[in-house]
């Protein structure tokens, strides 16, 4: 299956240029996602840029041409494609690169989720192989990033968006938010749809704000005081529900 990286938010709540080349524990973002991309069995990264990115565009095409260094041994077996969007927003923009890049079913991943890694996005292609359906959806209990101490963006909540993230007390179905790691079947939204949650911190630290990027840099670096990171494989919650599909939403 192949892969499409979101990487053309403006980034604005992080407040640190364009969000894709922000660095986490001095590696950038667009460099780790594709970098988990690289360790898992996805054969092609479709980069989605747009106008808000100039700069990670030159990256990305610096990386799959092998002039600007920083790729790791794994990336040079991994196909490397640039799609530009419009930049209007998260889900017209993974529209517009649906239409144009890979054919579906394929892997969306948002460019936020520093702690990613090769195992963990196998394990969702693993999790949508086991459920038989055209499209997955992975999401996070709010409890769960509050725990952490990741932020989570009530807009984002299934159930009833106008409720304050923070009030959320368990891992109920309805107080879930999207991780940014999906399986789209069509791009019309035709076919069902899977889901499946997870406590796994690795899906669930998205870097949208100062204060993530600081929790995922002590994650990385094994901080006593934080959430130890996680390997190999992805324990999910509960066998989750099937709908109909949808290319969904996701962080920007």
């Amino acid at each position: 299956m192949d892969a499409l990286v979101m990487c053309g938010g403006r980034g604005t709540r992080l407040d640190d240029g364009e969000k894709p080349l922000a660095p986490v524990a001095g590696r950038s973002m667009v460099d780790r996602a594709l970098d988990a991309l690289a360790a898992s069995r996805v054969e092609t990264a479709y980069a989605a840029v747009s106008p808000h990115t100039p700069r990670t565009r030159e990256r990305i095409v610096d990386r799959r041409d092998g002039t600007g260094g920083g790729g790791t041994a794994a990336a040079e077996s991994l196909g490397l494609v640039v799609v530009d969007t419009p930049g209007e927003g998260y889900v017209a923009d993974l529209q517009a690169a649906l239409a144009e890049g890979p054919e579906p079913p394929t892997l969306t991943v948002a460019v936020d989720l520093p702690l990613l890694d090769g195992a963990a996005v196998d394990a969702v292609l693993d999790a949508r192989a086991a459920a038989g359906t055209d499209s997955l959806s992975v999401r996070v209990p709010v409890a769960r990033k509050r725990e952490l101490g990741a932020s989570a963006d009530a807009a984002t909540r299934y159930g009833d968006g106008a409720a304050d993230a923070s009030a959320a007390d368990d891992d109920s179905a309805a107080d879930r938010v999207p991780a940014g790691v999906n399986v789209v079947g069509a791009l019309d939204g035709a076919g069902n749809e899977a889901v499946r949650a997870t406590r796994d911190a690795r899906l669930a630290v998205n870097v949208n704000r100062p204060g993530d990027r600081r929790l995922a840099e002590r994650i990385l670096a094994g901080d006593r005081d934080a959430s130890a990171l996680p390997s190999g494989g992805v324990d999910w919650l509960d066998a989750g529900d099937a709908g109909t599909g949808s290319p969904g939403g996701g962080p920007s």
